[in-house]
């Protein structure tokens, strides 16, 4: 029997690669997070295209879900995680 891709981490996997396992968890699920806002929302103005052609409503879900797809990329792709450095820096500053 072969261990799959998919094997949550082991307790005897080092830090270092557990915070990248979860790296690239998050990159993933913000990949797919991306399909679904175009997807859906391409859906939603197809509806208003094809319908009474009113006020634009799918704005609302494009902005709204927008909003939080762009914080979770932020989050994602530019956010640092928080280092032993960082932590022992804060314990000086204290001090």
């Amino acid at each position: 029997m072969t261990e799959s891709s998919d094997v949550k981490t082991s307790i005897s996997e080092p830090p270092e690669r557990a915070l990248a396992r979860r790296h690239v968890e998050k990159k993933r699920k913000l990949r797919s997070d991306v399909v679904a806002y175009v997807v859906i929302n391409t859906f939603l103005i197809g509806v208003w295209y094809f319908g009474d052609r009113g006020s634009f409503w799918p704005g609302w879900v494009l902005g709204g879900w927008g909003v939080v797809l762009l914080l979770n990329a932020w989050d994602v792709l530019v956010r640092r995680p928080v280092t032993e450095t960082d932590i022992d820096r804060e314990v000086q500053r204290f001090r």
